[in-house]
Formats: C-alpha cells, sequence, structure tokens
C-alpha cells in the first residue's frame, strides 16, 4: 500500500572541502581550511528531508573504508538507509574546493558508487512510499542506469510517483541529452538547476526552459540559486519564488537541499509556491554552512572524525 514516505535511490559521498580565500594556482602552495563531511546529492537530500519532518529511506551502496561512519551519520539525521558495501572499492570521494565567493570546483571518484545495480533492489523498498526519487548520478554507469529502470518501472506500476535530479552538467553532457530524458521518461517531476535546464533544452532562458522540461515531464522546478525557483507545469509557469537572504560559506548541497524541501513539502500536501518557498529557505540553510548536510548539534566548522570499518 503507497503511503507518504520517501525512497531516494542515490549517492553517499565522503567531502574533503577545502576553503581557500586566494586562487589555486598550478604548482603553488595554497593555504585552506579543510574538514571532512559526510556528503553525495541522493544522501543530502534524503538528510534534509528526514530533517523536514519527511519518512526518508535512501538505497545506496558504500565501500569497505567508511560506511559504518556514513550509516550513522545518516540515521542521526533520521534517514533509514538501506545499504549494500563493497568489499573491493572504496565509497565515493569527492574533493571540492570552495573559493571565498562560495562557489566549489570538485575532483571525484565515485568509488563503489558506481557499482549500485539491479542486485540491490527490493520491490518491498516501496512499501508505504509516496514517492521515488533519483539521483542522476546513478544513471551515469550502467549497472545503475539498469536499477533505475527497473526502480521507476515497479514504482509506476504500484501507483507511486517518480522525481529526478539531473545532478551536474558534466556528466549529464557527457551521458547525453535526450537518452538522459529517454532514460527518466517515467518521471513526472525534473527538477534541474538552471545550468542543467538550459542543457537539456537548448534554450537561455529559466523560464522557456521550466516550459519545455514541464511539457515532457508534466512539472518542472528550476532552481535558480539566490535568484529562487519556479515551477511550471504541462507547459505553463505556475509559481516562483524569491531566493532566501543568506551569508554563503559552501554552496555545496544546496540544490539538494532545495529539492529535498521541495518534495518534503509536496508529501505533506503542499502547494507549489509554499513548496518553492520551502525550498528556498533549505538552501539558503545549507549555504550558510560548510558541507551539504543538516547539523545536529555539531560545530558547523569542526573536522570529522572518521573511523575505517
Amino acid at each position: 500500500m503507497n503511503g507518504d514516505a520517501l525512497l531516494i535511490i542515490g549517492d553517499v559521498v565522503t567531502d574533503v572541502v577545502a576553503l581557500h580565500g586566494s586562487p589555486v594556482l598550478a604548482g603553488e602552495d595554497t593555504a585552506a581550511e579543510i574538514v571532512l563531511r559526510p556528503g553525495g546529492s541522493g544522501a543530502n537530500t534524503a538528510a534534509w528531508a528526514a530533517c523536514l519532518g519527511a519518512e526518508v529511506h535512501l538505497l545506496a551502496k558504500l565501500g569497505y573504508d567508511s560506511s559504518e561512519w556514513h550509516a550513522t551519520e545518516l540515521i542521526n539525521t533520521g534517514v533509514q538507509p538501506h545499504f549494500s558495501v563493497d568489499p573491493d572499492h572504496p565509497t565515493a570521494v569527492v574533493i571540492a574546493m570552495v573559493d571565498k565567493s562560495g562557489e566549489r570546483s570538485m575532483l571525484t571518484n565515485r568509488g563503489a558508487g558506481d557499482l549500485i545495480s539491479e542486485d540491490d533492489w527490493d520491490p518491498a523498498l516501496l512499501d508505504g512510499v509516496g514517492r521515488l526519487h533519483l539521483s542522476g548520478y546513478v544513471l551515469f554507469a550502467e549497472p545503475g542506469l539498469r536499477l533505475a529502470a527497473r526502480a521507476m518501472a515497479d514504482a509506476v506500476a504500484a501507483g507511486i510517483t517518480v522525481s529526478v535530479d539531473p545532478a551536474s552538467t558534466g556528466p549529464l553532457r557527457d551521458f547525453g541529452v535526450e537518452r538522459f530524458m529517454q532514460a527518466t521518461a517515467a518521471a513526472e517531476l525534473i527538477l534541474p538547476n538552471l545550468d542543467e535546464a538550459l542543457l537539456l533544452t537548448g534554450v537561455t532562458s529559466a523560464e522557456r526552459a521550466a516550459v519545455l522540461l514541464s511539457e515532457r515531464y508534466g512539472t518542472a522546478v528550476v532552481k535558480l540559486g539566490a535568484e529562487g525557483a519556479l515551477a511550471a507545469r504541462d507547459g505553463e509557469v505556475v509559481a516562483t519564488a524569491e531566493g532566501r537572504s543568506a551569508e554563503v560559506v559552501d554552496s555545496t548541497g544546496a540544490g539538494d537541499a532545495f529539492a529535498a524541501g521541495f518534495i518534503a513539502a509536496t508529501l505533506r500536501g503542499a502547494g507549489t509556491r509554499a513548496a518553492l518557498e520551502v525550498g528556498c529557505r533549505a538552501g539558503a540553510a545549507c549555504v550558510a554552512q560548510v558541507g551539504g548536510r543538516p547539523r545536529y548539534g555539531l560545530d558547523l566548522n569542526r573536522l570529522y572524525p572518521i573511523h575505517t570499518d
């Protein structure tokens, strides 16, 4: 029987965040404040949604090096993790270099995250679920692509709505725009940021991109960062929301937090504009701290201990 829980299939990542005040130059030694954070687009979205009151389940694949730490971090934010552990590969790692404006550049090792597959799927994961949400990163490796196809088919057959976050323009471009849209045709909600929306549609304005994506998916929510967000449904812009003022420390995870806020609000029955506003508040809270997850009583800039399994 369907319920109001959220099931996310996505990535869990160990984030090494380097905050640097001066440009990083080749061959130079640049001073930086370096902290360790749990991350990953799917896991970040799960943590923020749980923090906002949703019942959240996360299906992901971890590596041999840090699975217990990651599971504990997610449980502490209220997420119910469903993990398998690969004995031969580490958990995905991202080195995020964040400049003084809060903008980030990333170096990525997908690790065990690229190995999630149909073997990790159980249709019983959909019990009590009202929405299946996919992080686009799952689609960019063949085993994950097959898993996503099966999970979406099972969700649609069970009358469960599906949403997708395209994740990042680089891998999205490499994967192929039309291929991505064909692979996610079962989704009735897409939540790209502006760059992703423009890449997916080939147009130059957020409004036009949202309209075109909504004609394909049903509903499109385009994240505009500090400018807020807008939503289109069936070819028409139906709601907008202004961004929330925040001192930007680190933009990592802001889009994930927004998606979590929007989805959590809609699962509670909120209208589109109200859900956009919840998403904007979550995104603003995220950029005001280091890392992409909500905190739960820890110093915002404390170096996290990590204990290998």
